[in-house]
């Protein structure tokens, strides 16, 4: 028999019960649920940026992203320098 040929039995409503009851009882086994949500995302930031769309020449892209990672923080330091921000 193929693994695609097994048939999973459901569970009675009595069994998801205990199982329930069982995860709730349990003090080193939080709700999994709520521990994804709490961990999910960054954190939020006062002013968090913003997405846009921007054309800029060739070689201007060229130039930042070979000074390697963090390219894009780069360029929006050296625009706020030009907007004397």
């Amino acid at each position: 028999m193929h693994s695609t040929d097994r048939k999973l039995r459901t569970l009675t409503d009595e069994e998801e019960a205990g199982i329930q009851k069982g995860n709730a009882e349990d003090p080193d086994n939080p709700e999994w649920i709520e521990s994804i949500r709490r961990q999910r995302g960054r954190p939020a930031v006062e002013a968090p940026k913003r997405q846009i769309s921007l054309r800029l020449d060739p070689d201007v892209i060229d130039a930042f992203k070979a000074t390697g990672k963090g390219w894009q923080g780069r360029i929006n330091e050296a625009l706020r320098k030009a907007a004397q921000l």
